[in-house]
Order: structure tokens, then C-alpha cells, then sequence
């Protein structure tokens, strides 16, 4: 799905007109719904300034707006392709379904994406036992990983933080 297909989405999702959402993210009044439809028909793509301003008046993350251009079954079956070269991503048969796995033994990538995979599971889980509402379930997807409690999203420290850490921690050790 592309980028408009998914702001379209979200804006019919949260109610929104195409004018009201254009002018919560600085168009002017009288073009407001003109510029949005542009950019929900694919004829203009956002840059990203504009689309984390329109994620943000659309309550999701951006990475949910800028998903992978699968608008076509073809396109959909190369992005599956691509994954089953990165992540180890196979196919297989299971009591009459097709399923697809991960081969965590493809390498570090394989192994984080069937984590991944696995909060996911475990979210859906929880929503079909009750234990969440849909509207908890979706903020989780949307905003992933902002609310994944699963793991933990670290930012690595500046080389220069981790060099002062070090000497920080010989000093301690050699008093």
C-alpha cells in the first residue's frame, strides 16, 4: 500500500475530511483539500516534514504512513521475495494452509524480525482473549515500536559517551 492509499486510511479512520487534515498540518483554507487529495492519489509524495506532520495529526507513527509500495499483487509478491533473501522468510504447507516462516538461523536480521514477529503475536493474543480493546491493539501497530514492551529499543550512545564510560569504569576498577 502506498503512502496516499494509507494517509487516506487514517484520515477515514479517524473521520477526518481531506480539508480538515490539510489545514491541521498548514495548508491554506482554501487549497487545503485540493493539496491532500493530491497526495492520497499518489500524484504528489510528501517529504518527510510533511509526513510526520501528518502522522502526527493523524495520532500514528510516520513509519505507519511510509510502508513499502505493495499496491499490487506482483509488487506484494517481490516485497515477500526480498524478505525471504534478507530475513530467510519460507513457505511452507501446514494442515492445508500456506504458512511462511522465518529462519532464525539466516543470520541476526532472520532472528530480530521472528522477534518481532513474536510481539506481534503476542498483542494479537492478547486481543482476541479479551485482555486488550481494539483500539489498545491498533495504537500498539501503529506506533510500533513505540509501545512494544517486548523488547527493548535502545539508541546507542556517541562514540565519545562510550570512550568517557570506559575510562570511567578502568578508573573505578584500578582504585
Amino acid at each position: 500500500m502506498a503512502i496516499g492509499e494509507r494517509i487516506h486510511f487514517f484520515r477515514t479512520m479517524r473521520g477526518m475530511t481531506q480539508k480538515y487534515l490539510g489545514t491541521l498540518v498548514g495548508f491554506p483554507d482554501r487549497s487545503a483539500d485540493v493539496r491532500l487529495a493530491q497526495y492520497e492519489t499518489g500524484s504528489r509524495k510528501p517529504k518527510a516534514d510533511l509526513t510526520a506532520a501528518l502522522a502526527q495529526a493523524l495520532d500514528v507513527s510516520p513509519q505507519a504512513l511510509d510502508v513499502p509500495d505493495i499496491d499490487s499483487y506482483v509488487g506484494l509478491m517481490h516485497t515477500l521475495f526480498a524478505l525471504e533473501d534478507i530475513y530467510g522468510l519460507t513457505i511452507s504447507e501446514t494442515d492445508g494452509d500456506v504458512c511462511l516462516k522465518v529462519d532464525k538461523n539466516k543470520g541476526t536480521g532472520a532472528y530480530n524480525l521472528l522477534e518481532q514477529l513474536y510481539a506481534w503475536k503476542e498483542q494479537a493474543d492478547k486481543l482476541s482473549a479479551g485482555e486488550i480493546s481494539r483500539e489498545e491493539y491498533d495504537r500498539w501497530r501503529y506506533y510500533y515500536p513505540k509501545f512494544d514492551t517486548t523488547q527493548i529499543w535502545a539508541k546507542v550512545p556517541s562514540q565519545e559517551l562510550s570512550d568517557a564510560l570506559v575510562e570511567a569504569l578502568k578508573d573505578k576498577l584500578s582504585d
